[in-house]
C-alpha cells in the first residue's frame, strides 16, 4: 500500500527481507523526481512496517 502527497510518499513493507532495498529504492526515485540530494529525504518510521519518506528543507518553500 502506498500514499503519495506533492512531497510525501507512505509506504506499507511488508516483505521485511527487502525493506532496506525498497526504502533505498524509494529516496533514490524521490530525489530524482525533485531534483534534489538524496540527503533532503527524511524517512520516518510512522507505524508497524510503515514509512515515510519527505523532503526536507527549502525544497518545500520553492515547490
Amino acid at each position: 500500500m502506498t500514499f503519495e502527497t506533492a512531497h510525501s510518499v507512505t509506504l506499507k513493507i511488508w516483505d521485511r527481507a527487502n525493506m532496506h532495498h525498497t526504502l533505498d529504492a524509494m529516496v533514490e526515485d524521490l530525489s530524482a523526481r525533485h531534483n534534489t540530494t538524496k540527503c533532503r529525504i527524511a524517512v520516518t518510521c510512522s507505524g508497524p512496517n510503515t514509512f515515510t519518506l519527505s523532503l526536507r528543507g527549502s525544497e518545500l518553500a520553492s515547490a
